[in-house]
């Protein structure tokens, strides 16, 4: 068989093992992102060795040269996986309205930015504590920030809770996460690339001012200019000849934003984000929803697949590692549930202010995509070591296996979700 068989081979595995890992996670109640990670722990070559690794048959095509199979192997591997995270956050900018998040008003904005500022505090102190460096803390920090707006709001929708004022300002605040995650993301993936740490030198400050405006600016042009094309365009998309005009100019508009936004140094997936954001704009919105979608479910698992192929559970053995992955876990709930709580302190529903306050907070702890994303991200690049890394997945992990009882068991006995006589759930209050 020739290289470009034994790829699709490795491809191959790693697709049917998501579908299988996710299909019987969804079975028992739990996100299906939870069951491809665990697929690529399990089949990854720290465990069963069956993808991520070259095989005899590859490395013999490049003359036994096992240097250069595995880096061929990886860099096309890793391309496939890469293009799989581009079309995520695509998928998530289409379903991020801006005229939506401007909606949630100033209580949403208060919940994302406590629910960033407070476990960022606590991941960097902690990290810092235990003699990390300036950009291991940073990052480490960063993957802490994201809350997955998927995993939510589908425990939101299975109990009958979306249209609770609260799970509005939840949804909301999500997504906010989403975009300051990708946008602190985008600052240390530029501090990372200039080959050292971070300090408060005038050179570092100098260069993050750069990153600064210059991440500012592609944002605001992006968005801003890209709105207004896409107002006034689209209408015209569906005249063309080209059978699936809407979907194709869709796609070339991300993955150009992509490539974009990396040659500015800035991440990738920001570009695809961006351009989900200005598409959802369009009147095609749904139908380009409905186009991506199935694209999503062939690439998207190979991400996460891979991403947790990257995983040694043997690292966990060691006491030092587990107790990393136990810290970072408790400070990942304790941040999300304070930044939550504080950013709706004072809101009044029918069930009291710190009932409200429990609800958000909780609902904000499940990380998910984003968090995934910079995790990879920083291991990739050499950032986080093995160890930080297995911790984060750990930390991915956990919070996402335990939010959902916990809003569960939070709403059970809410008055607002009982039924009325004929069958409805009650609205907002």
């Amino acid at each position: 068989m020739n290289p470009v068989g034994w790829i699709l081979l490795d491809l191959l595995v790693m697709f049917v093992a998501a579908k299988l890992f996710a299909e019987v996670c969804e079975r028992i109640g739990q996100p299906a992102v939870v069951g491809e990670i665990l697929a690529g722990v399990m089949l990854g070559p720290h465990v069963l060795g069956w993808i991520g690794v070259p095989s005899a048959g590859f490395t013999l095509a490049f003359g036994g040269d096992e240097t250069t199979s595995g880096y061929a192997f990886d860099l096309v591997t890793g391309t496939i996986a890469e293009l799989g995270v581009v079309i995520l956050l695509f998928h998530v900018g289409l379903q991020t309205r801006l005229s939506d998040l401007t909606r949630t008003g100033t209580r949403a904005a208060l919940v994302a930015i406590a629910g960033v500022v407070v476990p960022f505090g606590l991941g960097f102190s902690f990290m810092a504590t235990v003699q990390e460096s300036a950009l291991v803390s940073v990052f480490t920090a960063t993957v802490l920030v994201a809350t997955s707006v998927g995993v939510t709001a589908r425990v939101l929708r299975d109990i009958g809770a979306i249209a609770l004022p609260e799970s509005r300002v939840i949804l909301g605040a999500a997504v906010i996460d989403d975009v300051l995650g990708m946008v602190v993301l985008t600052i240390v993936g530029a501090m990372a690339g200039t080959g050292g740490g971070l300090s408060l030198s005038p050179d570092a400050l100098i260069r993050i001012g750069v990153v600064l405006v210059q991440t500012a600016a592609f944002i605001v042009f992006v968005v801003g200019v890209g709105r207004r094309m896409i107002g006034r365009y689209s209408v015209h998309l569906e005249g063309l000849r080209t059978p699936g005009a809407p979907f194709t100019v869709a796609i070339g508009i991300a993955l150009a934003l992509a490539v974009l936004s990396s040659a500015l140094g800035l991440a990738a997936v920001v570009g695809a984000f961006l351009a989900g954001m200005i598409l959802a704009e369009a009147r095609e919105r749904y139908q380009l929803e409905a186009q991506v979608l199935p694209l999503s479910q062939l690439f998207v698992p190979i991400f996460f697949v891979a991403t947790g192929a990257q995983m040694d559970p043997m690292v966990l053995s060691n006491g030092s590692t587990a107790l990393l992955a136990g810290a970072l876990t408790g400070l990942a709930i304790v941040g999300k549930v304070i930044g939550g709580a504080v950013g709706a302190a004072g809101m009044r529903t029918a069930v009291g202010t710190r009932r409200t306050m429990a609800i958000i907070g909780i609902g904000m702890v499940p990380r998910g995509e984003v968090g995934l994303v910079v995790a990879g991200i920083g291991h990739v690049q050499g950032i986080l070591n093995d160890t930080t890394f297995s911790a984060l997945i750990v930390m991915t992990l956990v919070t996402t296996l335990l939010a959902p009882p916990a809003l569960r068991a939070i709403l059970a006995n809410d008055p607002r979700l009982a039924p009325d006589k004929d069958g409805v759930v009650a609205g907002p209050m």
